[in-house]
């Protein structure tokens, strides 16, 4: 999106202005975190979270290298150069806390950020692709995260490393050839880790690509906001910096305050005990569970119990992969014209069953797999994507929005108790700017 109105950059002292004619570096930051980005003037905190997610990563990743100078990818010494990590390197009980939870702080950013796009319709024209590309980030996330579990070679990374590459041998015909290839053999050891440590080690990088190109197509259509509405010129906007840049900060400090909590006085809450026994391919866990953040993709995977034309196991593996892949026709199942929940309250209700009902595959996931639990999860998979293939394009088509302002300047005024009309979501603009 053009801005007119946007402040332009022009470097003062000569040594910036030679560097900006040779490397527009300075001019490229201006325009995408400083005063030259301007952004609608009526953001909430909902809006920190990106910031945060980038943040998170790199914690992820300076912490991730030198984590890397003194872990051993040998499948007899990876569980005790681990141990040597936390009681012999210097702060190594700190870097490797703060991995391990800055990967569920990360997911927890995340999550909330995604729960955020699909309140205030995010994922909506002319931001697909920006929605599109964050899908991919959290699918890069995904596999970076389960390599990850994987290396400190525990009893539970052991045997889910074994449960989950299991999964790709119901694949029809090549699904053996993909998990050998996979495991680098026909059992997890140590080829399996070599190959998730190089590739947990790369990914990362690949993540910050990926972020970049996000940045990038976010900075096209320019920010969305709570109302739903366009921008409609300078009056609605303020520039990035240094509004923005104080509310990111404020973000910032109570995440990091939180981060620490879970670092210095719970480090392994969000963890299971099982990891702390040396991985044993002779000894079976009696519960096997995947990290927190996977549970409810862990609990679509079980929910499929009977074979129907192709066995369970290979529609339990469809429907895990196919529960994220949704994700990325969401843009086109909601053709609603309105935008934020807060002007569609038939959707708003649904979206709230949603959550609950991914809360309790969550619970499902990580339990026992007994009768009640196994019917729960086959309940709420259903409802999973009831949600998006039926219940949404459906309420979507019928329901009818409550009126939008006209401007973000308006709603902001309405907000405080201004009597400006307001017009229709439907009758108003063909493309509104989606509301945050």
């Amino acid at each position: 999106m053009s801005f007119p109105w946007a402040k332009h950059y022009e470097p003062k002292a000569p040594v910036m202005k030679w560097l900006d004619d040779r490397l527009p570096l300075p001019r490229l930051v201006y325009n995408a975190v400083g005063a030259g980005y301007p952004v609608p003037r009526n953001l909430n905190y909902f809006w920190n979270f990106g910031v945060l997610a980038g943040a998170a990563l790199v914690i992820q990743i300076v912490t991730g290298i030198v984590l890397a100078m003194h872990y051993s990818t040998d499948a007899n010494t990876a569980f005790d150069s681990v141990e040597a990590i936390m009681r012999d390197v210097n702060a190594g009980w700190f870097l490797r806390y703060a991995h391990a939870n800055g990967a569920s702080m990360f997911f927890i950013v995340v999550y909330t950020h995604i729960c955020r796009g699909l309140y205030y319709g995010s994922y909506k024209a002319p931001r697909e692709m920006v929605w599109l590309l964050g899908v991919v980030i959290f699918l890069l996330m995904m596999a970076t995260a389960f390599m990850g579990y994987v290396l400190p070679w525990g009893q539970m990374s052991f045997w889910g490393a074994q449960v989950i590459t299991g999964f790709f041998s119901a694949i029809p015909v090549v699904g053996e050839t993909i998990r050998v290839w996979l495991l680098g053999g026909y059992a997890p050891d140590a080829a399996a880790l070599n190959r998730f440590f190089s590739l947990h080690y790369l990914l990362p990088f690949v993540i910050a690509g990926v972020i970049i190109l996000h940045i990038w197509a976010l900075h096209i259509p320019g920010s969305s906001n709570p109302a739903g509405v366009e921008v409609k010129g300078e009056q609605d906007t303020v520039p990035f910096h240094p509004y923005y840049t104080a509310k990111d900060g404020i973000g910032l400090g109570v995440f990091l305050l939180v981060f620490a909590l879970f670092l210095f006085f719970a480090p392994n809450m969000l963890g299971h005990p099982d990891n702390y026994i040396p991985a044993n391919p002779l000894s079976t866990p009696a519960h096997i569970v995947p990290e927190w953040y996977f549970l409810p993709f862990y609990a679509i995977l079980k929910s499929f119990t009977v074979d129907f034309i192709i066995p369970a196991k290979l529609w339990g593996v469809l429907a895990m992969f196919g529960s994220i892949l949704l994700l990325f026709f969401l843009p086109w199942l909601d053709t609603s014209p309105a935008r934020t929940a807060n002007h569609r309250p038939r959707y708003r209700m649904f979206l709230i069953i949603l959550l609950v009902d991914v809360l309790i595959l969550g619970y499902v996931g990580g339990a026992e797999a007994s009768k009640t639990n196994v019917l729960i999860g086959q309940i709420t998979t259903a409802y999973y994507f009831l949600h998006f293939l039926v219940i949404l394009p459906i309420v979507s088509a019928t329901e009818r929005p409550k009126p939008v302002a006209n401007s973000i300047t308006e709603a902001v005024l309405k907000g405080k108790g201004g009597t400006a009309p307001a017009k229709s979501a439907i009758e108003g603009s063909p493309n509104p700017m989606p509301a945050e």
